[in-house]
């Protein structure tokens, strides 16, 4: 079968490469060679599932957040801008919305309406689009190029456009193909390694014996500990986090956290991964610290919380002495905490920082301990009339809290990483082919005239935020382009 563009891989840049070849040349014959059932499935799981698709800053503020060569992306960014992303989902039909941090969604936020309009998009072009289609050989010969796939197919094309993505959610059919078809081709492929994934805190999940050749890779499968399921669901935000590194403070971002089934996820905890996974596999060891409260200095909060905490301590329903119904430091302490952070924090916090509450034998009201009236109350509703021994024991009970940790907990939670998760469950893979090996104004290859390679597949990625979708659809439209002209 022959055709005059052939693209292997059906992602974002798959689509966009094979519409941006239909636009240069509409006569062109153009097929997407896609391993998966259906194309797009990455794209599926963007944004929570809800596709955030782009990210409509202008260059200067865009270029910030991508952690490899920004210049080799700015040609691509130029000729096919976030603005034109946008432009060709309405145009199809697609209604879109701009959020905060100039994130851009369908409407609908459903991510597969995304993935159907690039399909019937293309599909309208004239695109032949083949799923289950899995590419196990290219080969070169003069002219152009000769792709096999597993059940025996051969489609020769003048130009072909690798846009197999990377290692990242391998379920999707990202397993590494492009890294291979390239390196056959000429091509170099720097180390890859997992970005925007999640950190697994020390004592979050049950290791029995860490693989020393993983270098920190941790499956996000494995089961939790009590501690980290106390943490797990908890969201922070508006926080500071800061990375540090053998000791040395390396990196630090202010927004919002996630604690997952993973670890430590959400928007900067996805932005400082890529620096700690990168450490990690280089042998260094990686701690972090929460601000909870970035926006007040340590002296100030330790007044506020000696000021809440002498408010709960006097007020009424904590005294109750009368009726027997007074608090305990402890039950005082939840309630101290929860003026001081999300409900939902409040078990992860208690058990990441049991140190602020202690129990004492010293049974002093300044502390919170039960009176003997409250005892009895209890026990009277209970229908128990404990023993002498058992009342004395009780009388005695009480638990202190330590205010000044507190504050220091809240100003500088640490965690120290024991690693990371991997490619299983990471939102893009870093490292890939040499960009120094691709020509940035037309994607196509310095090595192999002919090839072009777009997307995730390049040594590029991004922060999060819909700046990893737009470097896929930038890349890919000027490689489609590109190689259309070229016929």
């Amino acid at each position: 079968m022959k055709y005059d563009v052939v693209i292997i891989g059906g992602g974002a840049a798959g689509l966009l490469a094979a519409h941006g070849a239909k636009t240069a040349s509409p006569d062109a014959k153009v097929v997407i060679l896609e391993k998966m059932p259906r194309p797009g499935r990455k794209i599926l799981f963007t944004g929570k599932g809800r596709c955030n698709f782009t990210n409509v800053k202008e260059w200067n503020d865009f270029s910030t957040h991508i952690r490899t060569n920004p210049n080799f992306v700015k040609p691509s960014y130029y000729n096919f801008t976030p603005d034109d992303m946008i432009d060709l989902l309405e145009s199809n039909g697609l209604e879109t919305v701009v959020e905060r941090g100039d994130r851009a969604f369908p409407y609908s936020h459903r991510a597969s309406d995304v993935v159907d309009t690039l399909v019937q998009l293309v599909l309208k072009d004239g695109v032949m689009l083949l799923s289950d289609r899995e590419v196990k050989d290219v080969l070169k010969f003069d002219g152009g190029f000769s792709v096999l796939t597993s059940s025996g197919e051969q489609f020769d094309a003048s130009k072909l456009i690798i846009s197999t993505g990377g290692l990242s959610y391998p379920g999707t059919g990202s397993t590494g193909d492009g890294y291979i078809f390239a390196k056959k081709l000429g091509h170099s492929v720097t180390p890859t390694f997992p970005s925007l994934t999640a950190l697994v805190p020390r004592g979050y999940k049950i290791i029995e014996k860490p693989d020393a050749e993983m270098r920190g890779h941790i499956d996000r499968g494995l089961p939790m500990t009590a501690a980290g399921q106390a943490l797990m669901g908890a969201k922070l935000k508006n926080i500071s986090l800061t990375v540090f590194v053998d000791g040395q403070q390396e990196e630090s971002e202010f927004g919002d956290v996630d604690f997952t089934d993973g670890g430590i996820e959400g928007p900067i905890g996805f932005q400082v991964s890529r620096h700690c996974v990168k450490a990690m596999m280089n042998g260094s060891k990686v701690s972090v610290s929460l601000d909870l409260k970035a926006g007040v200095p340590l002296e100030e909060l330790s007044e506020r919380i000696h000021s809440l905490w002498a408010e709960i301590e006097n007020d009424p329903r904590s005294k109750g002495w009368k009726d027997g119904r007074g608090l305990n430091g402890k039950e005082m302490y939840r309630i101290l905490l929860g003026k001081l952070m999300p409900w939902e924090l409040i078990p992860g916090f208690q058990a990441w920082n049991p140190s602020i509450l202690s129990f004492t034998q010293n049974d002093t009201r300044a502390c919170g301990s039960r009176s003997k009236a409250s005892f009895f109350y209890q026990a009277r509703r209970k229908g128990a009339f404990p023993s002498r021994e058992r009342r004395f024991n009780y009388q005695k009970r009480s638990y202190s809290v330590d205010l000044d940790l507190l504050a220091k907990c809240l100003k500088d939670w640490k965690f120290d990483i024991d690693g990371y998760v991997g490619y299983e469950r990471c939102v893009i893979t870093a490292g890939g082919v040499s960009t120094d090996e691709v020509f940035p104004k037309t994607m196509e290859s310095k090595l192999a005239p002919g090839l072009y390679l777009c997307g995730e597949v390049l040594d590029m990625d991004c922060d999060t935020g819909g700046y990893n979708l737009q470097c896929a659809f930038s890349t890919g439209y000027l490689a489609g382009q590109s190689a259309a002209k070229a016929l």
